[in-house]
């Protein structure tokens, strides 16, 4: 739980009596775990109806230790689940209904239609363009230059696979260890090299005229998937010398 500062009187301007913070007492709250927090960043969560800060006669916000306490659920579901906002807003206010619900997982789209990842929690298809950029905390023309390198790319309607949650959050999180985008080309080659040779394999099953075996087509199509990135990861992993847990 944070903390809300103590009223003394080096303070006036990020408490009030009341306990309420000022959003400058509220970055710095956050900023330990979250230290890419921006004022924007909370001005931009209050804007989707993450938190409803309280305001001042003269319109300042003033968030209480409630409000803090729920950003910071946000950022975590947002760090570690890579949801996007508006599940996060339905699932929180759900929680606090007291109602019992599962956190949902981010799935895949294909075709148009959802792909749950599993049967025992409901999942995110979709992101559009606004929320993937609050969400992997990037500007416009980063996401620009990611797409020019063909890291991510959108559907036909403007959103994006929320797979591109998980992207941008990997690609940032390698910007952290000097990776820059355009390094990253070459895993890209590598994945479309990866997914051209199942697609290979599973073409004729795709084709043939029995719905049956077409459906078969997408279990084969994930399980060969799922034994590509596996060999990739023990490829790496051997070249470099390591054993990740």
């Amino acid at each position: 739980m944070f903390q809300t500062p103590s009223g003394g009187a080096g303070q006036g301007a990020a408490a009030t009596d009341s306990g309420l913070m000022s959003i400058g007492a509220v970055l710095n709250a956050l900023r330990d775990e979250f230290p890419d927090i921006t004022i924007s960043k909370i001005r931009f969560l209050e804007s989707e109806g993450l938190v409803e800060p309280r305001r001042t006669p003269a319109g300042y916000r003033k968030f209480s230790a409630h409000d803090v306490e729920r950003l910071a659920q946000v950022l975590r579901m947002q760090r570690d689940h890579y949801l996007p906002l508006k599940v996060i807003r339905e699932h929180l206010d759900a929680v606090e209904r007291g109602e019992a619900v599962t956190l949902p997982r981010v799935g895949r789209q294909r075709d148009g239609e959802a792909v749950p990842e599993s049967a025992e929690a409901p999942t995110v298809a979709r992101i559009g363009r606004d929320e993937l950029l609050a969400t992997a905390g990037i500007g416009d023309q980063e996401l620009k230059e990611w797409e020019s390198y063909g890291l991510l790319a959108p559907l036909p309607d403007g959103a994006y696979d929320a797979e591109a949650v998980t992207v941008a959050s990997l690609v940032v999180q390698l910007g952290r260890f000097g990776i820059e985008p355009r390094h990253l080309r070459v895993m890209k080659a590598a994945a479309d090299r990866e997914a051209g040779l199942v697609d290979q394999v599973v073409a004729p099953l795709k084709r043939h005229r029995n719905p049956q075996t077409r459906a078969h087509a997408e279990e084969r199509t994930k399980e060969l998937a799922g034994l590509a990135v596996k060999l990739h990861a023990a490829l790496v992993q051997t070249a470099l010398g390591v054993r990740l847990p």
